[in-house]
């Protein structure tokens, strides 16, 4: 394989503007910004303005034009093929970048959900756990090309505790092993209720780096940010 960038990640500014909590997620290999996570060559650009408020809490599109501006300019100075984001909420721009950037785009790990249902029958569904349920909208899902959400039931990390010190204490540490207690509750709880799931998404790119465990507990297959990049690097590897 090359060792020339395939894969571009938009990730959010950082700095001050990124709670604690995130940041101690970003340390785990599987987490989408950790460059040990990856088997192929990638390369990063913080986007100036991206953070936990205009992407997740109200998408702002200045930001979004900055993230098309930073893909095509790592398409021409590095000569990447792929253009993926490190937020799953990036799901709302899906459209607008696509019409933006020269090569192909991959905003969420949602992408994937047509393609899961067209692999369940009809009285499976699809379970996504989400970063936070509360601004996880239909049109995010619309803008990935998810038409009918008949079949889809959403799960939200927020109502974790450990996890929500992200949103109500971002000044705080995190306790990991709470966290990865945390999103095996979420997904052990979700298939107790609903026996008819039959597959996950995770949403947010900080939840790859417990997907096996997730495999482990409920014998279902898990899809997520990792799933979604390594199919579509197989796509283009020698293109």
């Amino acid at each position: 394989m090359t060792d020339k960038p395939i894969v571009g990640v938009l990730c959010w500014e950082g700095g001050g503007t990124t709670p604690r909590g995130l940041d101690q997620l970003e340390s785990l290999i599987g987490n989408s910004t950790n460059p040990k996570s990856y088997d192929f060559p990638v390369v990063f650009r913080r986007v100036p303005g991206a953070n936990i408020h205009t992407i997740l809490e109200k998408p702002d599109y200045e930001v979004m034009k900055s993230m098309a501006e930073y893909a095509n300019r790592m398409v021409i100075e590095e000569g990447v093929r792929l253009i993926v984001t490190s937020c799953g909420f990036n799901a709302i721009f899906q459209k607008e970048l696509s019409k933006r950037i020269s090569v192909p785009v991959a905003t969420s790990s949602l992408i994937q959900i047509p393609f899961i249902s067209s692999m369940l029958n009809d009285s499976q569904q699809i379970a996504v756990i989400t970063a936070n349920k509360e601004h996880l909208t239909d049109i995010h899902f619309r803008n990935v090309g998810v038409t009918d959400m008949r079949n889809i039931i959403v799960f939200g990390m927020e109502e974790c505790p450990e996890w929500n010190k992200i949103f109500v204490a971002p000044d705080e540490d995190i306790d990991l092993n709470k966290v990865r207690e945390e999103v095996l509750n979420v997904a052990t709880s979700a298939l107790e209720t609903y026996s008819s799931i039959g597959s996950f998404v995770l949403e947010c790119t900080d939840l790859p780096p417990f997907a096996n465990d997730i495999r482990k507990r409920t014998k279902l297959p898990i899809f997520d940010y990792f799933t979604m990049v390594r199919y579509l690097v197989s796509a283009i590897m020698n293109v």
